[in-house]
């Protein structure tokens, strides 16, 4: 068993709780890790035998598109179609960050991590 992460990928997109938020947008930041066995992938040297990074970013990018309410169903988003893509894998973990969330003070970020 190995990891496979993409870390800090960013997108400009809109989501929030509440209404103004889906209008302005807001930056966000995306992490992913990905536990899978690619020993044959290492062995044998052939993208095909493991999770391709273009694919995870892909996945990532089109749930961003898609206006949510919350950081958790934007995650719990990116993992069902990391799973759907690769069955296989043994778990995965995302992370989403807002950038300057609307607490009512100084915050540069919110963020929440789900794991399945």
């Amino acid at each position: 068993m190995g990891t496979i992460s993409l870390e800090g990928l960013e997108f400009f997109a809109y989501h929030g709780f509440y209404d103004e938020e889906q209008k302005i947008g807001n930056k966000y930041s995306v992490d992913i890790t990905v536990t899978t066995d690619f020993t044959e992938a290492a062995r044998r040297d052939r993208l095909s035998a493991t999770v391709n990074y273009e694919e995870l970013y892909r996945i990532t990018h089109e749930a961003m598109q898609r206006p949510a309410r919350l950081l958790e169903h934007i995650a719990h988003t990116i993992i069902e179609e990391i799973k759907k893509k690769y069955p296989d894998v043994a778990s995965v973990e995302v992370s989403v960050s807002k950038f300057n969330p609307p607490v009512g003070g100084v915050c540069h970020r919110a963020r929440i991590t789900l794991r399945e």
